[in-house]
This record gives structure tokens, sequence and C-alpha cells, in this order.
């Protein structure tokens, strides 16, 4: 197998569920993008194991990447909160926030469902967490 392998191909996101990426996999394939899923038969075998593997991860050749992250962020779901509402970043005020865990203990790792809930900005980077007083 070449070595380079992992240079071919960009990782747009990763999604706990095969169902949550197929209309994005969908509207990239439509715009002449090649789109690899990885873990996709994993997952459809047993998809409790998601938060254990990482989920599905939707890649494309890292020569589309560019036209790729363009219709992502188009079209990708964002992060809203309990009340349905877009989560805004209190640093940049965009309303393009996604769920985040960092899984930096092993307890985490193990048991990613026991980590506390945040948000990363895709805009700035900033990870807040959900804002308890709606």
């Amino acid at each position: 197998m070449d070595k380079n392998i992992n240079q071919e191909f960009f990782i747009l996101g990763s999604f706990e569920y095969v169902a949550d990426v197929q209309v994005i996999k969908s509207k990239l394939e439509s715009e002449g993008i090649p789109v690899v899923l990885r873990d996709e038969n994993t997952l459809n075998m047993d998809p409790l194991i998601s938060s254990a593997i990482g989920g599905v991860k939707l890649s494309v050749y890292s020569k589309d990447k560019e036209r790729a992250l363009k219709i992502y962020n188009e079209i990708r779901p964002y992060a809203v909160d309990d009340s349905g509402q877009p989560v805004k970043c209190p640093n940049c005020k965009a309303n393009r926030s996604e769920v985040y865990y960092s899984r930096k203990s092993l307890l985490h790792k193990l048991f990613p469902f026991l980590e506390e809930k945040k948000y990363k900005c895709t805009k700035c980077g900033m990870i807040t967490k959900p804002n308890k007083n709606h």
C-alpha cells in the first residue's frame, strides 16, 4: 500500500450515524466530487460503537478539498441549543458551532458519553460550554 495514502484524502467531518452523512455525501457527489466514507460498514453492522471509533468519516481527495469545504460549509448541520436555536459563538457571534468533545482523559476515551458537552465555533475555533440560562 502507498505510504502517502493519508495525504491523498482530507476528512471533512465525522458523523455519529451513517444516515447523518448521506445528504452531504449525495450533494458532494452531485457536484462531481468523489467521496469515501470510512468506517461506514462497521457502523452499519454495529451503530452502538460509533463513539468508540469516532463515527463515520466523510473524506474527499485532497485535490478536491477547497471545493468540498465550500459546499460542506453551506449545507452542514450546526449545533442548536435545547430550545432549537442556533448556538451563537460568544467570541465572533457566528452561528456556526458544532458539538465538541475533547476526549483527553482515558475515562472519556472509554466512555465518551460521560464527558460534558461543549461547542466549538467553526469560524474562530473558540470552545464554549452550553449556556444554561435558556
